[in-house]
């Protein structure tokens, strides 16, 4: 029994190292994900994340930094406060990417399991998939080419004393070529929307849909 328990002890004292490199936490400094690696949560309190092609993690996030996430990466959700994330192209999240002061960008063949949301900070999509819905307050907002939202748009109303921070300047929505926007669009202050002659949305409230049929929409 007792050479049981010590040859036991030895392989959870052996193993213990490896898996606590799974995970990858600090209070100060960046952290990275090598490229084709697996990792469990990355966390950081100040300093960025940055996470390689076709690396596997679990959530990544932080306070004060941004978060890059290469080709082909695979991530169980994304966060930060003060700071951006942008994704390169078939980059899966398997949760929700939230920001508070940053934009989020996503490139081309990338899918969002659930929400986007922001704060201050700009939404842009290229040929991503979302599973649940986009929210902010005062970010603008690009569902790009051949995108698909399946849970709707909300723009919501500044609460307390946020119009002292809050860009002044409507937010500028658009709904680009081939876009699907399912579920309804809210907007609960004013904002400038442009939607694409090809694109579908669900039922708008709240803002009056400026159609365009060029590449882009046309600049305010």
């Amino acid at each position: 029994m007792k050479r049981t328990s010590t040859a036991l002890l030895l392989t959870l004292a052996l193993a213990t190292p490896a898996m606590a490199q799974d995970s990858i936490s600090k209070v100060n400094g960046s952290v990275q994900a090598n490229a084709g690696q697996t990792y469990g949560d990355l966390e950081t309190v100040n300093g960025s994340i940055n996470i390689e092609d076709n690396a596997t993690t679990r959530e990544a996030s932080t306070v004060n930094g941004g978060i890059s996430v290469g080709n082909g990466a695979k991530t169980a959700g994304l966060e930060t406060v003060n700071g951006g994330i942008k994704a390169g192209a078939k980059v899966q999240v398997d949760g929700d990417v939230e920001t508070v002061n940053g934009g989020i960008f996503f490139d081309r063949g990338s899918r969002i399991r659930d929400d986007i949301s922001t704060v201050n900070g700009g939404i842009g999509l290229v040929g991503t998939d979302v599973g649940g819905g986009i929210e902010t307050v005062s970010g603008d907002i690009t569902v790009g080419v051949d995108s698909h939202v399946k849970g709707g748009i909300k723009v919501e109303k500044p609460k307390g004393n946020f119009n002292f921070h809050a860009n002044k300047r409507p937010p500028r929505i658009v709904i680009g070529p081939n876009a699907v926007v399912e579920g309804p669009l809210v907007f609960e202050r004013e904002v400038v929307l442009y939607v694409h002659a090809s694109a579908k949305t669900g039922a708008i409230t709240g803002a009056t849909a400026k159609r365009f049929d060029t590449a882009t929409a046309p600049q305010d």
